[in-house]
């Protein structure tokens, strides 16, 4: 075993070496999950087109590892977003996702205006997603001709919402910060459960704004406790106390974080689905870790220090599981970084297999671990 206060250096350095190999084939592409040893890229408009650049300005903010081409590479994709905020009506409420990842982090670190003015678009296009009756941001366009879904709303938008928050701390206008505390409460009041296990999918009647019905979405069932939805409330909550000082946001990250850490296995990292039948194949979501260790790390800053190293060490406890039992840091032939991860069990894509927002949260929270104050969140 490693040393307490070590082990996140070292592992800063095999991301470091791995991604300086990696980058070369990949380049400025959007790469989704790796199958078979290599990242299958998807198309410019696909939700997680902002986690490789991302991933690449995590690298670039830190001395130790910043690099030209991280920033040549993180800068083109960025460029190719243009035609996606153009085509428009291939966009949805990942907006956030895309454009936080890319334009806000290049923003944030050179200071470069047409970053910033790309980033404003985004979150203005996100704002047209806001249904006022239920006050809610709409999560997909239609799947197909004749299908409606202006109802629905998910819980993955949480971490959509700080691109509206920077939106109005960059601007001076609260309009953007209305917007989405408005979303938050509706996600506190529909998604959030009382023992902090949390609903993937909520229906509204877009005419009334009434609550309809709960899909299991991800999840296994419309009861059960997808994992990763749960790690999406804890980050996206802690950022929405973290943005407006509300302490109900604070308290339902921590809600969500206790279920969270309550429910994973010996090796800290999360099942699909904390409520699966024994009949179902129990496998991980490493993303779902990753991206909860971040959220915890965010607690940890926003509470006193007693209760603080309790976030502080169950985000760190998940990481280092997350280096030592699931790194693919030796192995040439996978371009992944953090294998395991689980995207969509009941539609059986990407099942066990590395996953490029997995290996985003985790570089964000070794950043963190490491003291970076860095966020683009």
């Amino acid at each position: 075993m490693i040393e307490n206060g070590v082990w996140a250096d070292e592992a800063w350095g095999q991301v470091h070496r791995k991604v300086t190999r990696t980058s070369a084939r990949i380049g400025a592409r959007f790469p989704h999950a790796s199958v078979e040893g290599s990242y299958v890229m998807e198309a410019a408009h696909w939700w997680t087109a902002g986690f490789w650049p991302g991933l690449l300005w995590l690298l670039y903010g830190d001395e130790a590892s910043k690099s030209d081409s991280y920033r040549e590479i993180a800068e083109d994709c960025e460029r190719q977003l243009d035609e996606v905020i153009i085509g428009y009506d291939r966009l949805d409420h990942d907006i956030g996702f895309m454009w936080t990842l890319t334009s806000v982090a290049r923003y944030k670190l050179l200071g470069d205006e047409q970053s910033r003015r790309r980033a404003l678009l985004a979150a203005n296009l996100l704002c047209g997603r806001f249904n006022v009756k239920g006050r809610y941001i709409r999560a997909w366009n239609p799947w197909g001709e004749g299908q409606r879904n202006e109802g629905l709303a998910i819980i993955d938008c949480m971490m959509n919402l700080p691109l509206l928050y920077w939106a109005s701390e960059t601007t001076g206008d609260p309009r953007y910060k209305h917007l989405a505390m408005a979303h938050a409460d509706t996600v506190l009041e529909h998604f959030v459960r009382a023992d902090g296990s949390i609903n993937h999918i909520v229906e509204f009647d877009a005419e009334t704004g009434e609550k309809l019905t709960v899909h299991g979405g991800q999840g296994y069932a419309p009861e059960s406790a997808w994992s990763r939805g749960t790690s999406w409330a804890i980050y996206g909550m802690a950022l929405s106390h973290r943005y407006t000082g509300e302490a109900r946001y604070l308290e339902a990250a921590k809600r969500a974080a206790h279920f969270f850490f309550a429910n994973l296995p010996e090796d800290s990292v999360p099942v699909w689905d904390f409520r699966i039948p024994e009949a179902v194949t129990p496998y991980r979501d490493s993303s779902a870790g990753a991206c909860a260790a971040c959220g915890l790390l965010a607690i940890a800053e926003a509470v006193p220090a007693p209760e603080a190293e309790l976030y502080r060490q169950a985000g760190e406890r998940i990481l280092r599981s997350l280096y030592e039992n699931y790194g693919a840091w030796n192995d040439e032939a996978e371009e992944g970084l953090v294998l395991h991860g689980t995207s969509h069990f009941p539609a059986q894509q990407n099942v066990d297999v590395p996953l490029i927002y997995g290996d985003y949260f985790f570089v964000e929270g070794l950043a963190k671990l490491r003291g970076s104050r860095l966020s683009f969140w």
